[in-house]
Parts: C-alpha cells; sequence; structure tokens
C-alpha cells in the first residue's frame, strides 16, 4: 500500500510541474492551515485521541506524525492525489459531507487552495531542512484609542530559520485578555470596548505575542495632578496611570499605614505601646527599617517558603517528610531569613543540595515539593519551575505549551535534571541520604523517545557533563543575567503587600498572560537583582513607595481601577495571620497539636503521626479560614476569599469571645482605674490599630451606660469589633 501511495506521488508530481512552478511544501503552507483553521486544536484532530478517528498532534508539535496520519493512515480517502477536490481533507473542512467541527473554509479561500494544490502535486513531504519559524512580530506593539479611533489593523510577520521572513496574518490565531476592553476578530482588526487597558495576542506556530491595547474615556477631561514620587516604583506607575487618564488616590492617616505596615511586615499588629510611639513620631520610612529587621519578619517570610515548598511532617517513613526532617528544613529556612541571605544564594543551596535530610535541611527540597514514596523526576521538575520561575512547564509535556514558547524538547530537557536524584536509606528508618547519581541516564522524548540531555529552558546547549549537573541549573536560575527568576520572585514579592501581583496568578507567568505594568516588573526584578538578591531591600522600596501607602478610598478617576495599583484595595488576612492577630488583640492563647506552648500561628506547619502524600492543615481553624492545605504547588491552594462557615465559626466558635474572657484585657483595665474613654480607646487600638472617632465614642458610651465599671458592655463592644470587617481585613 506504501509503494502504491508513492506511485501515485510520483505521478501526480509529474502532472503538477507541467502546471505549476511552485509546490506547496508540507510543514510552511499546509501545516499552517490545519493550525488556522482549528484542525490540530485540542477541541478537535489534536485532542489526546484524536476526533472522530483521525489524529493530528497539538497545534502542529509533530509534523513527520502529521504527515504521515494524513497521507498513509487511510490511503487515498484522506488524501485523493488522483483527484484531490474528492479528499476528505478538502470535502469535510468545506462542510461537502457531514463534518463535526463543520465548515473550516471555503472553495474560494487561500486555505482552499493551499491544500489542494499541494494534493494535486502529489502531498509530497519536505526534502531536506525546512526552514522553521523562530520568531514572530505583531504589529503595532502598542495601541491608544482615545476615541477618535474606531478600529485598527494588525499584522503579523513570521521569522525563519534561514533569515527570511513572511508575512502570517491570514494564518495566525488572534485572541483579547479582555473582550470586555477590546476585541479582535480572526483577521487580526482590533476595536475598542470599555475603558481600561489589555493586550491582544496573535500565535502562530509555537510562538505568541502581545501588544498593549488602552482604551481611554471618549468624554474625558482629565487632568493629571501631579503626585509625589518617593522611588522608582511610583514614578513607573504614575507613568502608567497618567496614560491610563487614572489620579491616584491620597495617601492614608498614619494609623492605617501603621497597621498595614505591622500586618504585612510581622504577620501581627502592634501594641498598644506601639502604636503610642509611632503616633508620637509618625516616621514611616524608619518604621519600615524596623520592621524589616524584626524577628517577626524572618518568622513570616519562613512561613511564606515553608507554605511554597509544602513543608510538613509526618510519621510515615517512606515518604522521607518524618517530623524531624521537616524541622530541620524549617530551622535552615528560619535562619536564612534571619540572617538576610542573598535569595540567590538561599536558594541555590537547596538545588545543589546533597546530605541527610534529618540533619541537613536544604536536602528536603527533594523530600517535601513532591511527597512520595519514590522521588518523580517529572512531578518535581513541574513543581520547581512553577515555584522558581512561574513557569507551567508541565504544560508541555505530551505537546508544546500551547500558551507559551517551551517546547517538548524544553521540557524533557529540563526534566533530565533530576532524573538521577535519589534518596538512599540512611542509618534509621527516618533517614534517607539525598543525592544524585552522575550516571543516571536522561529523561526520553516522548515523540520519539530519544534521550534529552539536561538543558535549561531556552538553552541553546546542555548543561556540562561530568559533574553534578544541578550546580549549572542554579547558576543559570540565579544568574543576574537570567530574569526569569528575579521577575518570579519580584512578583511574588509584591503580591504580597497588594490585592494582586503585577502577573496574577503569581505562579503562571507566560507570554499570553503579561504583567499588568510591564515597565514596573522589570524594574522590580533589576533592582533586586541589582541589590544582590536582597529581599529587604526589595521589601523596603515597595513599603516606603507612594503606592504602597495610597487610601483604599476611591477618587472619580480610579473606582473601577483593580489592576493599577491606584489605590489600597481591602485584603483578607492570611489565616496565620487573623489568628496571630486576634491572639494578639485579646491576649489569649492557642495550642498546636505536636508543637510547644507559646508556638505562633505563622510558626506553625502541618505535623501529623501519618503521611503527608495527601497534604493537610493540621488544624480544622486553618482549613476554615483557607490557609494552604499544600496539597499541591499551585498558589490557588491558598484561599483568601471569606466564607460563611468562616463567620459562623467567629460569631460561635472558640476563637473570638473565649479568647477575650481568656485575656481579661477589659477587666484589667477597669481594675486599674482607666476611665470608660480610656478603656474604649484601647480596646480599638488592640482591635483595630486606632482611636475611636468622636461620633463613635459618642455611642460608645451610651452603650456603657451609667455604670462604666461593668465590663461585660466594653466585652461585648471588643468581640463585636473582632468581627468586623475592618479587623478582618488589611485596608
Amino acid at each position: 500500500m506504501k509503494h502504491l501511495f508513492f506511485s501515485i506521488i510520483s505521478l501526480a508530481a509529474l502532472t503538477w510541474d507541467a502546471q505549476a512552478e511552485e509546490v506547496p511544501s508540507f510543514q510552511k503552507d499546509v501545516m499552517p492551515v490545519l493550525f488556522r483553521s482549528g484542525c490540530n486544536a485540542g477541541g478537535c484532530h489534536g485532542a489526546a485521541r484524536g476526533k472522530d478517528g483521525f489524529m493530528l498532534s497539538l497545534f502542529g508539535y509533530d509534523a513527520p506524525g502529521d504527515y504521515y496520519r494524513i497521507t498513509q493512515e487511510m490511503v487515498g480517502r484522506r488524501i485523493n492525489v488522483a483527484v484531490p477536490e474528492k479528499s476528505l481533507l478538502l470535502l469535510k473542512a468545506t462542510g461537502k459531507v457531514p463534518h463535526t467541527g463543520g465548515e473550516c473554509f471555503t472553495e474560494d479561500s487561500e486555505f482552499y487552495r493551499s491544500l489542494h494544490d499541494w494534493i494535486a502535486a502529489g502531498a509530497p513531504e519536505d526534502e531536506g531542512d525546512v526552514a522553521q519559524p523562530v520568531a514572530i512580530h505583531l504589529e503595532p506593539e502598542n495601541l491608544v484609542f482615545d476615541g477618535s479611533q474606531k478600529e485598527a489593523t494588525t499584522k503579523v510577520t513570521a521569522q525563519y530559520s534561514d533569515g527570511s521572513t513572511r508575512d502570517v496574518t491570514n494564518l495566525a490565531l488572534f485572541h483579547s485578555n479582555n473582550p470586555d476592553t477590546v476585541s479582535i476578530d480572526e483577521n487580526g482588526l482590533v476595536k475598542p470596548g470599555n475603558r481600561g487597558d489589555t493586550f491582544v495576542f496573535a500565535r502562530f506556530n509555537r510562538f505568541t505575542i502581545g501588544s498593549e491595547v488602552i482604551v481611554l474615556p471618549t468624554e474625558s477631561k482629565f487632568e493629571w495632578k501631579d503626585a509625589e514620587a518617593a522611588n522608582y516604583i511610583d514614578e513607573l506607575v504614575y507613568d502608567r496611570l497618567q496614560k491610563l487618564h487614572i489620579q491616584p488616590s491620597e495617601v492614608c492617616d498614619d494609623e492605617t499605614f501603621l497597621r498595614r505596615a505591622y500586618l504585612d511586615l510581622t504577620g501581627a499588629p502592634p501594641t498598644v505601646e506601639e502604636y503610642h510611639a509611632f503616633m508620637e513620631n509618625p516616621d514611616r520610612d524608619a518604621l519600615v527599617d524596623e520592621l524589616i529587621a524584626a524577628d517577626r519578619f524572618a518568622k513570616l517570610w519562613t512561613a511564606l517558603w515553608a507554605e511554597s515548598v509544602r513543608l510538613m511532617g509526618g510519621g510515615y517513613t517512606p515518604t522521607a517528610t518524618d517530623v524531624k526532617a521537616a524541622n530541620a528544613y524549617y530551622e535552615w529556612i528560619l535562619k536564612q531569613f534571619q540572617e538576610n541571605r542573598p535569595i540567590d544564594e538561599f536558594v541555590a543551596e537547596q538545588i545543589t543540595a546533597t546530605g541527610s535530610n534529618l540533619t541537613y535541611g536544604p536536602a528536603n527540597l527533594y523530600t517535601m515539593l513532591v511527597h512520595a514514596p519514590k522521588f518523580t523526576p517529572k512531578n518535581f521538575a513541574a513543581d520547581f519551575s512553577q515555584l522558581m520561575t512561574g513557569i507551567q512547564i508541565q504544560c508541555a509535556e505530551c505537546h508544546n505549551h500551547p500558551f507559551d514558547r517551551w517546547t517538548i524538547d524544553d521540557y524533557y530537557g529540563f526534566v533530565s535534571f533530576f532524573t538521577g536524584i535519589e534518596r538512599k536509606i540512611g542509618a534509621e528508618p527516618r533517614e534517607f541520604y539525598i543525592y544524585n547519581d552522575l550516571k543516571a541516564k536522561p529523561a526520553k522524548h516522548l515523540v520519539d523517545e530519544r534521550p534529552m540531555p539536561a538543558k535549561v529552558l531556552g538553552g541553546l546547549e546542555p548543561a556540562p557533563t561530568g559533574g553534578d549537573q544541578r550546580v549549572a541549573l542554579a547558576e543559570w536560575l540565579t544568574s543576574p543575567d537570567n530574569d526569569l527568576f528575579a521577575r518570579n520572585f519580584a512578583n511574588r514579592v509584591w503580591a504580597q503587600f497588594f490585592h494582586r501581583g503585577l502577573v496574577e496568578p503569581i505562579d503562571d507567568l507566560r507570554i499570553s498572560n503579561p504583567p499588568t505594568n510591564p515597565a514596573l516588573m522589570d524594574a522590580l526584578a533589576k533592582n533586586f537583582i541589582d541589590s544582590g538578591f536582597d529581599l529587604r531591600a526589595l521589601v523596603r522600596d515597595i513599603c516606603t513607595s507612594q503606592t504602597y501607602q495610597r487610601s483604599f478610598e476611591p477618587n472619580a478617576t480610579n473606582q473601577m481601577d483593580n489592576r493599577q495599583f491606584s489605590r489600597a484595595h481591602l485584603r483578607r488576612l492570611r489565616a496565620d495571620v487573623f489568628l496571630d492577630t486576634v491572639l494578639a488583640a485579646t491576649g489569649g492563647t492557642y495550642g498546636f497539636s505536636y508543637f510547644p506552648d507559646g508556638t505562633s500561628a505563622i510558626e506553625y506547619y502541618p505535623r501529623s503521626p501519618g503521611g503527608t502524600g495527601l497534604g493537610g492543615y493540621g488544624n480544622s481553624f486553618f482549613e476554615t479560614f483557607g490557609r494552604s492545605g499544600r496539597a499541591s504547588i499551585c498558589a490557588c491552594e491558598s484561599k483568601p476569599e471569606p466564607t460563611l462557615s468562616q463567620t459562623l465559626h467567629l460569631l460561635v466558635g472558640s476563637t473570638i469571645e473565649p479568647k477575650v474572657a481568656q485575656g481579661f484585657i477589659v477587666q484589667k483595665l477597669i481594675g486599674a482605674g482607666k476611665t470608660a474613654e480610656e478603656v474604649l480607646e484601647e480596646i480599638y487600638i488592640r482591635a483595630l490599630s486606632r482611636k475611636p472617632g468622636a461620633d463613635e465614642m459618642a455611642s460608645l458610651l451610651e452603650l456603657v451606660g451609667d455604670n462604666p465599671k461593668d465590663p461585660k458592655p466594653y466585652v461585648d463592644i471588643f468581640v463585636s469589633l473582632l468581627n468586623s470587617t475592618e479587623f478582618a481585613f488589611n485596608h
């Protein structure tokens, strides 16, 4: 059958040579038509098992395989070189015969002509090396609709490996990140919608590229009012806001800033004494310096990193995540943050770690990131990439990444860095010695099973052999010349202090999910690198900026802004921070299973006598209030949204009223001879880090009544404050 097919090809090719000079190329002409028409998309023949008995590689990542399936799986039916127009490939695509996908193009289209002419030429396979796309360009790079322009055309140009270029606008796919703001049709025509900013994207072959689009209000009479800029962050935010005709809100008052900074930097509110000290000398920069030097700053960032690497302690030996191993890792992480170790060094030591899980903390990166009895290189590589670079490389395991530039080759080359990781049983059942077997074979490619040497993402050459290739991985990842790591870390840090990251979700950095302020993202990464990867320096830049210190009160221009940081947004306190804030305000205590008395909520991580493979909260309060269950590496494991269960828990559970009774704060204040105004003022400071306003005080005194020594009304007021939205949110 195969010989018959190629005989027919030869005959058809002779006929074609008499009719035309240039034979369409399968890879350069046919496959782009299949791509543009959606034939090899995930919802059609590009699905894992194909569609209606016909399978193509997703978005065309396997050209040889696609050629075989089209030309040789059903000889004479999918393509008919003797009578091209009778080919099922054309009949189904034009709707001449029943087709689940309907009509893809018409007989008078360029797409039809490309396929028809290729079939008529004998459906030849490309000979020799075919020039491949190496990049695409979308013009214009920026668009601004100010009301005078109703639409704009775009152009997509592909650059090929032989140096040639080609206009592929009619072969590209287009989409908008926000169709309500801007729409783009199948031909690349852009039309404005509602006011705002977004990106439109073009995809061709394996490449995606975007252009930024700004839509201004048509009736705007905007005049920018100069705002004070404390540093480069403000300058870049203001530049963006000016372009969007958005005026930032005013700076928040001192009480609001005090509470915001304490909760964000230490995970707890200021004490009454700290409140008064700051209000007497409200030096905001000095406060930031004081808080980032505090031990609780280190503990908070230890909690954040421990959550990111899924640090948990169990009693099920085969997973190598015994409580002793978890504690060794936790204490090592804490020490690094206490000493303000540069983040590049902090991460590099974990990547290259070799040693006992019980005595050498950083080796537990290889036990905690993927909780399983056996180390799995693919799972680890995917989680490692998502954590360290924000890139979800697992999307390229079975096909080229559908929304980014990463290929199957990139995926398996990256996995090969970890194929040699072994856990050798140590001196006792709980101990495992983590090391890299230098003789281990690399990962095999999914399509052709060829070995894929270890190669960094986007690298041109494999990593050097002859030693531990994790060293090369660590050097590449943390190099000042590689901004993947710096941008990812800067974005995660930024998200800690605002309602969102510059890229959201914070662990999904890709071309088709650009930052809301690209220039700011670049600047944060650059300054982070220039500081020597100093976490505290980056945090100081953020917290001393006017952008961080904005009020949450909107103005007429920024009411709808939730992307450009023109004002503060209410942020639900993390579960551990919320619990510590309750205890700090009430003077109550809380005991955690398997931890010593006095352990704070941000120092707690899940411990259990069983396994850790399925994740866990370790505490019902954390489960109710959305702390990460650590079942996966995904940032979505933390759930900041308030729920009805949380409200009921606070009203009738053991978190608020029993802690108020336990702390005995009101009784102590009354016993110390405090007046009603002084008692009310202190419980307000404890709960909300502010004094009550004049109207509030008047209403509260009415509630206290004629017996200012009776603790009950004060306790009721205290409990009400702790159940308020103002208490539960940072603002």
